[in-house]
């Protein structure tokens, strides 16, 4: 399962509200790259992929394909407003070592 935090939830819903679009869905995955080995992808969609896992927490509806949710099982969906940068966070329990932007990481 992938967990969504309160300030997630209030920039996701603020986010969709804003483009008019409230069917979205929160897709999150993960594709090689980053100065760690692999990399967080975040987007709004409204397409199912053959093999996407469904989850809904906290009343957002995440997707995310099967092979990403190998890396992704028990992470936290987050959003910072803090100094260090404004944008979604990944908290993923799975991840031996992160880069310093928060952006990638490593098993």
């Amino acid at each position: 399962m992938i967990k969504v935090s309160d300030k997630a939830k209030s920039e996701a819903i603020r986010l969709m509200t804003s483009e008019g679009r409230e069917n979205l869905f929160i897709r999150v995955g993960v594709s090689g790259g980053g100065c760690s080995g692999l990399m967080y992808s975040l987007e709004f969609d409204n397409n199912m992929k053959e093999g996407d896992q469904v989850f809904e927490d906290n009343e957002v509806k995440v997707v995310v394909d099967k092979k990403s949710f190998l890396y992704l099982v028990g992470t936290e969906l987050d959003f910072s407003g803090g100094l260090n940068g404004k944008g979604f966070v990944f908290i993923n329990p799975n991840a031996s070592r992160t880069c310093g932007c928060g952006e990638s990481f490593s098993l």
